[in-house]
């Protein structure tokens, strides 16, 4: 059996620890300290990278420094000994591990799906967010509209783990860009009570973002409208709908 855990970072960072027995890796160490921590004295076993942001490598160097482990990503990272490119699988854990580029946030970012007993496990970097998306910092919206569609075709019971803790503010948008929804408005409501006990609202589901996460639903007749309230065309394309609530979030 696997256990995943958060390990909280920064402000608002989610470690993701992975164990299966003696077994221990993390997802995107920006910080070695609370890794270290989180390990109480347990060796790490290696190290899986969706994307170069220094908020997910950071910790990098010190762990291996000190646990001598490998580091699974995208070959454009310092450090990564076992490259990884869209369409490989490797074993993780004793299970099978798929890999996905999703590039949009960076042009390096890549996605891992681990297959396990209890169905799939959706390790996203800052790709798919709890009801949103990362931003474009390197690639276009087309790269990205194409790179949450294919995680979106993964099954509805697949389980997803962001990076960050950007639930409650990317609902919000979610309500303005959909508020006719009442899945998100219901979705809202937990969440805040989530949050106020302290908790972490992740993971989510692919099932929960597809009724939810506007960026999924750009062919919402709702959506479609708020979108040409804020400057698309009746007859906009879903890239052209994604683009717009894109910059629309990024100015909310």
């Amino acid at each position: 059996m696997i256990t995943i855990r958060p390990i909280p970072a920064f402000n608002d960072n989610y470690i993701w620890h992975l164990q299966a027995g003696n077994e221990h890796w993390v997802v995107d160490p920006g910080d070695a300290a609370p890794v270290k921590k989180a390990l109480e004295g347990a060796k790490l076993s290696g190290i899986l990278l969706t994307h170069h942001h220094f908020d997910h490598t950071g910790g990098v160097a010190s762990l291996v420094k000190e646990f001598d482990c490998p580091v699974f990503g995208p070959g454009t990272i310092d450090g990564v000994t076992h490259p990884l490119a869209d369409g490989d699988q490797f074993t993780l854990l004793q299970r099978d591990c798929e890999v996905f580029a999703v590039p949009g946030h960076t042009l390096d970012h890549i996605a891992l799906a681990l297959h396990a007993s209890d169905g799939i496990h959706l390790f996203c970097g800052d790709t798919l967010f709890a009801a949103g998306c990362g931003r474009l910092f390197e690639g276009t919206p087309a790269q990205m509209h194409e790179s949450l569609t294919k995680l979106a075709s993964l099954p509805e019971d697949t389980k997803v783990y962001c990076a960050h803790e950007y639930t409650l503010a990317n609902l919000q948008f979610a309500s303005a860009a959909e508020p006719g929804n009442g899945d998100i408005t219901a979705r809202l409501e937990s969440d805040r009570a989530t949050r106020d006990r302290d908790q972490p609202t992740l993971p989510s589901s692919i099932g929960l973002e597809l009724a939810t996460n506007p960026f999924l639903r750009t062919g919402s007749p709702e959506i479609r409208a708020q979108a040409a309230a804020h400057g698309t065309t009746p007859d906009a394309s879903a890239v052209e709908i994604f683009a717009t609530l894109r910059h629309w979030k990024d100015n909310f």
